[in-house]
């Protein structure tokens, strides 16, 4: 389990679980319980890169969202793996 700690957002912190380059598990640790929900549900199962080119940008208050830090995460992981 991966976790990456949120910056500007009401979430914070996600966590999540790759299987080679598909999102197996994803969970937002507070935030809008339904809004991040649904992007968890929408993201699991899909290529990281196909995740990180639909939420990168996505804005919210303070110019980011948990979209956005969910792009920043897989991002992060990438670099590192």
């Amino acid at each position: 389990m991966q976790s990456y700690k949120t910056k500007g957002v009401c979430s914070r912190q996600i966590n999540f679980e790759v299987d080679g380059d598909i999102l197996t598990h994803l969970e937002f640790v507070g935030g809008c319980a339904g809004n991040t929900a649904g992007v968890a549900i929408l993201a699991v199962g899909r290529n990281i890169d196909e995740i990180i080119s639909l939420t990168k940008g996505v804005p919210c208050r303070g110019g980011t969202s948990c979209p956005d830090q969910l792009a920043k995460a897989l991002t992060e992981y990438k670099l590192t793996k």
